[in-house]
């Protein structure tokens, strides 16, 4: 989002990553790179790192790679447009890169299975690639709760950086999850071959303000039917169990794992106060958006993305203990993001 037009709400979403305890002084000079950059992530990732470039004179350098240009008309950020599926070249001397950049939603899966397993593996191959090539950088790896499956020991605690559920290989839904997988490991293996140092956060299911248009995850279906002043329309009987987070929490983390998570260490992304099932958060949408929830029956096309976890909720311990917390709850978050989708009128459209 431009810095220019950023409302005063979003602007205390920026200001949030200022009650997590970090060391700016480390990003003095450092030159940044961030992959989908104009993602529901990626905007918040830049707008942060703008705000902390400004309020303390860091003299950053940010490098926002994605599909679409975005202008923010500021010196110290080059816009590259770029497909991470293809090799990279930038001469320029990177200490920092952070790999957000992934097909993202159900329609997606369903329709560019293939498409979604070459941005993931070749991107982060690529991206590692160029990681490696600048000595000294540290590379972020976005991942997702996606990679655990189904949680079917139905564990009271959810899910430790350890643990894995089930996952059915052997289907094309499974493009998403097997490639973020692959590109773990692809982090291990540039870390055990090319020495390079590399962190990997991952996020649970995320929201916020900076959902894109064509966004065909359930929560965002949500989002548009109340913005639209239309009942919330759930596709099942909504027993779904799961982390939830919002962007400016999600986006926080990040950041403070970029400085302080430990080399070749996972972290899982979330907040217990966020944990719901889908039917009470299609209620609480409808709560605040004053509409009813309905149920009706998905399509064929739409029930091929559908993630199968019928449970999936992130431990996040391991990331406490390091000294992030959240800023937003699920009704805080939930309410904030439409708030601003309101005052837009419609999803942010990249």
């Amino acid at each position: 989002m431009d810095k220019m037009m950023w409302s005063n709400s979003y602007k205390k979403d920026i200001e949030s990553i200022l009650f997590q305890k970090c060391d700016w002084s480390r990003f003095q000079g450092k030159v940044i790179l961030i992959s989908g950059a104009t993602g529901l992530i990626g905007t918040f990732l830049s707008d942060m790192l703008i705000f902390l470039n400004e309020k303390f004179s860091l003299g950053m350098t940010l490098l926002l790679l994605s599909r679409h240009e975005h202008d923010f008309n500021l010196n110290y950020v080059r816009n590259i447009k770029h497909d991470i599926s293809k090799p990279l070249e930038i001469d320029e001397k990177i200490d920092f890169i952070i790999h957000a950049a992934s097909n993202t939603h159900p329609l997606q899966y369903s329709q560019f299975p293939i498409e979604t397993i070459t941005t993931n593996v070749f991107g982060s191959y690529n991206l590692l690639n160029l990681s490696a090539r600048n000595k000294g950088c540290r590379f972020l790896l976005v991942s997702s709760v996606e990679i655990y499956g189904d949680d079917i020991s139905n564990s009271e605690e959810g899910f430790t950086e350890t643990d894995m559920g089930y996952l059915e290989c052997n289907s094309s839904r499974a493009c998403y999850n097997e490639s973020k997988r692959m590109s773990e490991t692809l982090c291990a293996a540039f870390c055990a071959e090319r020495k390079i140092d590399y962190v990997i956060a991952r996020l649970c299911r995320s929201y916020g303000s900076t959902l894109k248009k064509d966004d065909s995850k359930a929560l965002s279906q949500f989002f548009r039917n109340a913005i639209n002043g239309e009942n919330i329309v759930l596709k099942s009987e909504g027993n779904q169990y799961y982390s939830y987070i919002y962007a400016a929490d999600a986006a926080s983390a990040i950041i403070f794992l970029l400085l302080n998570g430990k080399s070749g260490e996972s972290y899982n992304v979330a907040d217990a106060k966020s944990n719901i099932t889908l039917k009470d958060l299609a209620k609480l949408v409808g709560k605040y958006a004053k509409t009813e929830v309905i149920y009706n029956l998905p399509s064929e096309t739409e029930k091929k993305g559908f993630s199968k976890a019928q449970k999936a909720i992130l431990n996040p311990a391991k990331l406490h203990t390091l000294g992030w917390s959240a800023q937003f709850d699920i009704e805080n978050g939930i309410r904030r993001t439409l708030e601003e989708l309101k005052k837009a009128f419609n999803f942010i459209d990249y």
